[in-house]
């Protein structure tokens, strides 16, 4: 091969890549000390959420490809005006971690979902440590609107740590129904001591990192 063109290659692939990496990070949140959880005003309305028409939707990368998943709502209510969401607590089933890559065989689907849950021995504190730390909580303390976009507050908790987080969403309010859906947003789960093959937590890893970002996107029905 024409070593000028070889060059070229590398300079493009290099150039990708760096382009990749800060579009990763173009979507992530700011993080936060926790914060009062938002009350629910007289006005508002509570709505239960519906957990079969709720998910939360996951995405993690590392050098040598990526794995996405979905984890359940297991509980929660949302308290709304005609207008706007007020206030509201989500509790995520951390045991319902699943893995949803195309093209992977079972066995390997079934070991890389009992990694993240921690249930391998050995490996329990690697991600979740879901015997320990069954579920995880997202309480809402606010919402704000920033150039038209609604952006979400709330106080997440993993594993007993708790961060303030917001995100944009869109929301749907009707007499008897609410809709509300982020859009794709990124955490750094380092903040909540999920440092398993972060190059920023330990040295000499290389290439067999996992990168610090964890991407979200919620969607959450709920119903009067």
């Amino acid at each position: 091969m024409n070593k000028r063109i070889l060059n070229l290659m590398v300079i493009a692939g290099v150039t990708l890549g760096s382009v990749a990496c800060k579009n990763d990070k173009s979507n992530e949140v700011a993080t936060g000390e926790a914060r009062e959880a938002a009350a629910a005003t007289e006005e508002a309305v509570t709505y239960k959420i519906d957990t079969t028409a709720s998910t939360i939707e996951w995405r993690g990368t590392k050098p040598t490809g990526e794995h996405k998943g979905t984890i359940n709502i297991q509980s929660g209510d949302i308290s709304a005006t005609t207008d706007e969401v007020t206030s509201g607590k989500v509790t995520i089933d951390m045991n319902s971690i699943k893995v949803t890559d195309e093209g992977m065989a079972d066995k390997d689907r079934a070991s890389l979902e009992n990694h993240l849950k921690g249930t391998v021995e050995g490996k329990e504190t690697d991600f979740f440590n879901v015997e320990k730390f069954p579920t995880a909580t997202f309480e809402i303390t606010g919402i704000t609107e920033e150039n038209g976009q609604k952006m979400l507050q709330g106080n997440l908790t993993l594993k007993d740590e708790t961060k303030n987080i917001q995100f944009p969403v869109d929301t749907d309010i009707e007499d008897d129904e609410l809709t509300l859906e982020s859009e794709t947003f990124t955490i750094n789960r380092t903040n909540w001591k999920v440092n398993y093959g972060s190059k920023s937590v330990f040295d000499n890893l290389g290439d067999n990192f996992i990168s610090d970002d964890m991407e979200l996107t919620i969607k959450v029905k709920a119903t009067k």
